[in-house]
């Protein structure tokens, strides 16, 4: 049954070619490649305290075991998802999971800190390919009356990933050393390979003639990397030093310069008429704000051990509550919107989201743990309910020829969204702790009373909730446009 209030487009021609059992060994296939992109993120989190010990550096040259993996994802997205439209989605995705297993391999390996960085760096290549092709590729051998549920199944498998990052990681460094925690990659990278050779099926390649934007590349990636940085240094050294304004200056200025770039050329990097569509720009900009106000897992921590009298161990469990919520739900929410729709699942989604976090905002010290999962259950639930028909609703909206950069700009908005919320987040609780506390600029959170943790806490959620207020009124205006005669065309009617 075509989805009631969205695009219904064709499924592209090869898809009929492939039986229902082909088309979920094909997602497995794509499931793992993106269950261990999202695991590798969390995963080494985790091992951070053992690599400073271990590899005999510091805490800020080893942070760059994270960022640079994140630095390169965040800004190769888009060029690896404009590769795929023009050549197929196969083959980069392919080429993407042998980067990913050999940069693991080599993180394996490593001798020092410095190889360890470059080799993360080498990683997020292969990752930055799977990450963006991903979702084009479910896409793509899904028929849409499926499609929801196929998104949703990817959403479930990426909340399963952010939950079984740090708990896996625990277990592989206490068993087998930290060198575990990138060479597990290896037999689930074989095994991806395996299936998606077999079952994954060759799609058609762009236009002839078309030619790589290397110009609009470049510019993009030094908007992205100097957001990046930006965020990431205003976080440690806060967003009103020279550094931090520069960076995020010069992303401004490549901004503009980038659009201003796209809008000249007949072969665009990113193809700008995209966003004449509301509905697209719509529930792309929904999904960005769900992931900023999602950065409020960076505080959770504080209030759990400093404030709860929690152990790292006991607040990681109690932490797994939102992706676990998220992905037990994402792919039911994926099937109401093949059978009803995504606009009403979507908006009940982010409502829903809205009450979990407002419920956070109310917490206080010396909440019971029942209590607590019941205040932020609901927060995963309304992600999960939210994500999976929103991202079919995007999809569902661009020609063949784009899917894979529209792939590749859901996967920026995620990325995007947690640079910019993991850091947003934080200054709103770092300020409301010393407000209530009554200490100075510079003093140290951990210091700071518990109930001062407890006002952060509620600080950072009140935010929170206004972000997803907004995303559901974006979502509710969405509806509206939806409604409208001939809304439903889009720009997909060839898809």
């Amino acid at each position: 049954m075509a989805a009631k209030g969205t695009a219904t487009p064709a499924a592209p021609a090869f898809a009929g070619q492939y039986s229902g059992p082909s088309r979920w060994w094909a997602m497995l296939g794509v499931g793992l490649g993106v269950l261990m992109a999202t695991i590798d993120v969390s995963i080494v989190n985790i091992s951070l305290p053992t690599l400073v010990e271990q590899l005999h550096t510091d805490f800020a040259t080893v942070q760059w075991v994270v960022l640079g993996y994140t630095l390169v994802i965040t800004s190769l997205m888009l060029a690896t998802a404009r590769l795929g439209d023009m050549v197929g989605t196969k083959r980069p995705y392919l080429l993407g999971l042998g980067l990913f297993s050999l940069g693991s391999l080599l993180c394996g390996l490593a001798s020092t800190a410095g190889w360890l960085i470059a080799f993360r760096a080498f990683q997020g290549l292969g990752a930055a390919c799977m990450q963006a092709l991903g979702v084009a590729i479910i896409t793509m051998i899904f028929p849409a009356s499926q499609r929801g549920r196929a998104l949703g199944v990817v959403g479930g498998i990426v909340a399963t990933g952010l939950a079984l990052g740090p708990p896996l990681g625990g277990l592989l460094i206490g068993f087998f050393g930290w060198r575990s925690v990138f060479l597990v990659n290896l037999p689930l990278g074989a095994l991806a390979w395996f299936l998606v050779v077999r079952y994954v099926p060759l799609s058609p390649p762009g236009q002839p003639g078309q030619h790589f934007d290397l110009a609009g590349a470049g510019v993009l990636m030094a908007c992205l990397v100097s957001y990046a940085l930006g965020m990431t240094w205003g976080q440690l050294h806060g967003f009103d030093a020279p550094l931090t304004l520069g960076l995020l200056g010069l992303a401004g200025l490549s901004l503009a310069a980038f659009v201003a770039l796209e809008l000249k050329l007949a072969q665009p990097m990113v193809d700008l008429t995209l966003f004449k569509d509301p509905l697209f720009s719509l529930n792309l900009l929904m999904g960005l704000l769900s992931f900023i106000q999602l950065g409020g897992v960076v505080v959770l921590p504080f209030f759990l051990e400093l404030v709860q009298g929690y152990s790292t161990q006991q607040a990681g469990l109690v932490m797994m509550t939102v992706p676990v919520s998220m992905g037990l739900v994402s792919p039911w929410a994926g099937w109401l919107s093949d059978r009803y729709g995504s606009r009403g699942i979507s908006l009940l989604g982010l409502l829903l989201l809205a009450l979990g976090t407002h419920g956070v905002s109310t917490l206080r010290p010396g909440v019971s743990l029942a209590a607590y999962i019941l205040h932020i259950m609901p927060v995963g639930l309304g992600m999960g309910l939210f994500q999976s028909p929103n991202n079919s609703a995007i999809m569902g909206r661009v020609p063949p020829h784009r899917v894979g950069v529209a792939s590749g700009l859901l996967s920026l908005a995620r990325t995007l969204g947690n640079t910019s919320g993991l850091p947003l987040m934080g200054a709103v609780f770092s300020h409301a702790v010393l407000a209530s506390a009554h200490l100075p600029a510079r003093a140290a959170i951990t210091q700071a009373p518990r109930e001062a943790l407890a006002a952060g806490l509620r600080g950072a959620y009140r935010v929170a909730t206004l972000l997803a207020l907004i995303a559901a009124g974006l979502s509710l205006w969405a509806w509206f446009l939806d409604r409208r005669p001939g809304a439903g065309d889009g720009m997909n009617s060839s898809i």
